[in-house]
């Protein structure tokens, strides 16, 4: 992982909020965090915009198959 140092400029209550509501121990930690929330946020948009993209797929069963029964160890 590369680290490096920024400088921002932030509403201290804001960040407050933030801090708060993940419940980090750092500034550091609640950007971090907040970073990787909105990526996730991203990802999960751009899955929601591909429902319904292929009208002709078909569905996928969901239920594993019944295991098949166990040999009898043999003496």
């Amino acid at each position: 992982m590369k680290c490096m140092k920024k400088t921002f400029q932030l509403d201290d209550s804001l960040l407050a909020k933030a801090r708060s509501a993940c419940g980090a121990s750092t500034d550091t930690e609640t950007i971090r965090l907040g970073l990787e929330a909105l990526v996730r946020h991203a990802a999960y948009q751009e899955l929601r915009a591909l429902i319904g993209s292929e009208p002709h797929a078909k569905d996928v069963p969901r239920r594993r198959e019944k295991a098949l029964p166990k040999r009898k160890a043999r003496k």
